[in-house]
């Protein structure tokens, strides 16, 4: 069993959690993490969370039972929740690289990325520009590309002019972002409490991540993944069309795909299907890495 600490969320009832800690960053600061020891030689999975979402609403549903067979990562990316606050505009590359910084300050060496939606680009540039250090991937309701018609283009470019908009007046924009993201997707249990978690968000950062997610794309190299991955496809999916999340299937080498019935918010929606896929496509990830070794 996790050690359950609900410290800041004591304000608003919140489920199940493992306790946080504090590492530094040179240069970045202070960021709070979630760092979970599962059994002995358990690899170790960092978890990677969605747009708008943090690492808590995003795998709330899942840490307690991952925790029986991994060891566990988690943190909110930059300006998502606790996460990291800057004054450089957004990049996911950033992202990928602050994970090597937090496993660093955690003495982790290897680790299987497992993504969701937006941590799924993270995921794949973890595995880019840190091929070393990352044994595996797992692709949650996620592709290689956000945006393809003219109007999903115009859409993702609108963000970064809302980001500079954030800049002038950022309670406009979470006051917005929170009826639009949030509250329309709350749980009829933990609704306060994900809405106290969006409160933190830093929404500049939040809305030029939303641009950086439309300008991602990976479809030139995604066929040079080397390591195991597996891809777990939400076959209802509005946000993320089934056919891209294929996409991702067609272009990595030796990819297993796996299949849940929801639509985006699966992991908390469909918790009781999603989370024993979700350990079943990590664990496949992990029994062809130790094949290999």
């Amino acid at each position: 069993m996790t050690t359950i600490d609900n410290g800041h969320e004591a304000e608003a009832p919140a489920p199940p959690l493992p306790p946080t800690r504090t590492v530094v960053v040179e240069d970045l600061g202070e960021l709070a993490i979630r760092h979970v020891q599962g059994p002995k030689n358990a690899p170790t999975i960092v978890l990677l969370h969605g747009w708008t979402a943090t690492a808590d609403i995003n795998y709330f549903s899942a840490f307690e039972a991952l925790s029986q067979y991994f060891s566990i990562i988690s943190f909110d990316q930059r300006g998502h929740g606790t996460g990291f606050r800057t004054r450089k505009s957004f990049r996911l590359e950033d992202c990928a690289d602050d994970v090597i910084r937090v496993a660093d300050a955690l003495e982790v060496q290897d680790l299987i990325g497992v993504g969701y939606s937006m941590g799924g680009t993270i995921a794949q540039l973890l595995w880019k520009q840190h091929p070393q250090r990352v044994r595996g991937l797992v692709l949650c309701a996620t592709a290689p590309y956000f945006s393809e018609r003219r109007e999903e283009r115009l859409s993702f470019m609108g963000l970064n002019g809302l980001a500079t908009l954030a800049r002038l007046t950022p309670g406009q924009a979470r006051d917005w972002f929170s009826e639009q993201f949030y509250l329309q997707r709350k749980s009829e249990s933990w609704g306060p409490w994900a809405i106290a978690q969006a409160a933190q968000h830093d929404w500049r950062l939040v809305l030029e991540a939303g641009h950086a997610v439309g300008q991602f794309s990976s479809l030139d190299w995604a066929h040079t993944i080397d390591v195991p991955t597996s891809i777990i496809v939400t076959l209802d999916d509005p946000v993320v069309p089934k056919s891209r999340q294929v996409k991702l299937f067609d272009l990595i080498p030796d990819a297993d795909v796996f299949r849940v019935r929801g639509e985006h918010d699966a992991i908390v929606a469909q918790a009781d299907r999603f989370v024993p896929t979700l350990i079943r496509a990590i664990d496949s990830v992990s029994r062809r890495n130790s094949a290999a070794l």
